[in-house]
């Protein structure tokens, strides 16, 4: 073991499991009776309308009736909150069936790990407070994560899918029949999104509602232009499948315009990537060539604060470079 590292490096790492695994674990032993419970009430609603035999786990599985599943207390406290509202669309974003008592409890067990091991490391204020900072911030930076990615391919998936949807049309099909036609037809999260909106408005719920729906849990432009289109064509009238085959020209030829610009950004992103893995790289083969000479930076108060002044200036120098070459069109 190198000999920078602290004697009491193995208490903070059980403190840290302990803690944070206790904590998650016991929000998705929350979040899984809930689930439990939510698909129980369902079943026992729709036996009684539709018959046993007519109820499947498709139809149980879907977010149709989400918000009607019983919560838990806290999330019923969370629900007075105006940002709570937002946290929910954007766990809806990230397709992530959690509640946002689960989202706020992963978080605080997480901030509570990092910030007793931190404290037994360092026995300092300081790097309590940033390892708990930096607890509660992990969980949003995943479901962002998540929702970026979902929404990533849903854009790529989205031509086809409007494409699918245009020739339903001219096959003679009602636009919900499409609409059930693209649900099945497509991959995930494509499917999902159509499936929503056709079992929303078939069970009542305007069609205009379940495409703005759409338009909130989807945040891209082609989706406002595609839900916009599609209100105004059934308000005035219009080919509805030539206004379909526009959009998707339109959706396609903005991609291959993101294509060019990621090519001629190409090496900025490598020169981004290269600057900020240098130091880290540089630093690991020091460490590995000549501890001692590490190991000050380790020790030293000065030393410590060095590293923290860097980290921070190559975290902010790594957005810099990935702001200047994000171009969007």
């Amino acid at each position: 073991m190198p000999d920078f590292l602290p004697s009491n490096w193995l208490p903070a790492l059980v403190v840290f499991l302990a803690v944070g695994m206790a904590v998650v674990s016991l929000a998705f032993l929350t979040e899984s009776l809930r689930e439990v419970r939510r698909r129980r009430d369902f079943r026992r609603q729709l036996e009684a309308v539709a018959g046993k035999d007519e109820v499947s786990d498709a139809v149980l599985s879907t977010s149709l009736l989400r918000d009607r599943a019983a919560d838990s207390r806290l999330d019923s406290v969370l629900t007075t909150l105006p940002q709570v509202q937002d946290l929910k669309v954007l766990l809806e974003q990230a397709d992530l069936n959690w509640t946002p008592g689960t989202f706020i409890t992963i978080s605080v067990g997480l901030a509570a790990a990092l910030s007793a091991s931190a404290f037994i490391l360092s026995q300092s204020a300081v790097p309590t407070l940033l390892a708990g900072l930096a607890g509660l911030s992990f969980p949003l930076f995943y479901v962002r994560r998540l929702k970026k990615r979902r929404i990533r391919r849903f854009e790529e998936q989205f031509p086809e899918a409007i494409d699918l949807l245009g020739r339903s049309i001219r096959a003679g099909h009602a636009f919900p029949t499409g609409l059930k036609v693209v649900a099945e037809e497509s991959p995930e999260p494509m499917s999902t999104e159509f499936r929503q909106i056709f079992e929303e408005q078939k069970f009542g719920l305007p069609l205009e509602d379940s495409l703005l729906g759409l338009a909130d849990r989807i945040d891209l432009v082609d989706v406002r232009i595609f839900v916009t289109a599609i209100l105004i064509q059934r308000e005035v009238g219009g080919n509805l499948a030539e206004i379909l085959d526009k959009i998707a020209y339109t959706i396609r030829e903005r991609f291959m315009l993101q294509r060019q610009i990621r090519v001629y950004t190409a090496q900025g992103r490598l020169t981004g990537y290269i600057l900020a893995a240098m130091p880290i790289l540089l630093g690991l083969a020091i460490t590995a060539l000549n501890p001692e000479y590490m190991a000050i930076l380790f020790e030293e108060p000065t030393g410590k604060v060095l590293i923290a002044a860097a980290a921070v200036m190559q975290f902010l120098g790594f957005l810099t470079i990935r702001r200047i070459i994000d171009i969007e069109i």
